[in-house]
């Protein structure tokens, strides 16, 4: 599984019971993202709290999806999420679509890789078209495949075939839709949770009594005056990743007549450059990130951050993996998982450093 868990809820503990249905003496692994998300979000779970849940719910051992790549556009999400998968000698990965249907997936991600594909996406991006659309049409697919699961689906396909990984997919279907954020029913997406929670109505029936008491209602806004002086008082924005083609120009002048965050990114907002794109780009300026931090960075360890007895074993009886299962403290991926969680720690009510410096997995009996 390769999950984000914002928040843990009933939606997630079908998902593991489903693949317990499907697999039932395999051992589950779950990579797990941590502070700051593929969306560009602010966990409203810390990551010692998401790895208690999971194992609570039934997963078997838990690993960090690094700051680093955990915060990039999908292909580099999921490019990183299989490394660790391949590393960890991950036979089968499970994930929900909204389509159910892996065999289109797959051949969407094989049609992906032709030359003539990429060059019809970006000349419908040059049109202003926004990343979806420019999908579908330069596919010619009807582009109701293209909703957040699936899209996210295709490029951990494409990361299994660039990274020649003896991997097979397998999806279950979405019981919510990420656009709805009306929904009452008990299974509904995060993004609907985290909307009621916004708006201080009970989210108690959508998540299990043990997530409930750990939610924060913490968001990217509560960053916004970070953002405000990092963004007026540095001189060279785009020197930081995903903040390209001039956008710096607009940052510096839409922030001086912004109110808050949401209003500062509908103003920066365009077709090219979407809300998510935005609050990405605004992570990376937040802690610092690099533009070059893809060449130079990497999977160069995996952290346990918890298992059970079963997980356990299953670590014992790994065969010499790639990489090792400990930190690296030089490493560059380590030092901005530690600034990740230092920035976070800002508004986090919870005292989440020592959990993450002090690198011990937490052991579920």
């Amino acid at each position: 599984m390769i999950c984000e868990y914002n928040p843990f809820h009933k939606g997630h503990i079908y998902h593991i019971n489903k693949i317990k249905e499907m697999f039932p003496d395999y051992p589950i692994i779950l990579v797990l993202n941590g502070y700051f998300l593929e969306r560009g979000e602010v966990s409203i779970l810390s990551k010692e709290n998401k790895t208690i849940l999971s194992l609570i719910y039934g997963v078997d051992l838990v690993v960090e999806l690094p700051f680093i790549f955990g915060s990039q556009s999908a292909d580099i999400f999921a490019e990183a999420a299989i490394s660790i998968l391949k590393y960890l000698n991950c036979s089968d990965l499970v994930f929900g679509s909204e389509s159910n249907n892996p065999e289109l997936l797959m051949e969407i991600a094989t049609k992906q890789n032709n030359p003539e594909y990429q060059k019809k996406v970006r000349e419908y991006l040059d049109q202003k078209l926004n990343y979806p659309t420019a999908l579908a049409k330069a596919l010619e697919i009807d582009k109701d495949i293209f909703n957040p699961n699936d899209l996210l689906g295709i490029s951990y396909i494409k990361a299994i075939n660039k990274l020649e990984a003896n991997i097979n997919i397998h999806t279950i279907k979405r019981t919510s839709t990420y656009h709805d954020l009306n929904a009452s029913d008990e299974i509904i997406s995060a993004s609907n949770i985290r909307n009621k929670l916004k708006n201080n109505e009970d989210i108690s029936l959508y998540v299990p009594k043990r997530s409930l008491n750990l939610i924060e209602n913490i968001s990217l806004e509560d960053f916004y005056p970070y953002l405000k002086y990092k963004i007026l008082t540095d001189h060279d924005l785009a020197k930081y990743l995903t903040v390209d083609e001039g956008i710096e120009n607009r940052l510096k002048e839409k922030i001086l007549t912004s109110k808050n965050l949401n209003d500062f990114i509908m103003s920066v907002k365009t077709k090219r450059y979407t809300y998510n794109k935005i609050c990405r780009m605004l992570i990376h300026i937040l802690l610092g990130v690099p533009k070059e931090i893809n060449k130079i960075a990497s999977i160069d360890y995996i952290k346990i951050l918890g298992f059970n007895e079963k997980g356990r074993n299953y670590l014992r009886n790994l065969k010499d993996p790639e990489v090792g299962l400990v930190p690296i403290p030089n490493s560059l991926t380590y030092k901005y998982e530690i600034l990740a969680a230092e920035i976070y720690s800002l508004i986090s009510k919870n005292n989440i450093l020592p959990f993450e410096k002090s690198n011990k997995p937490i052991y579920f009996k």
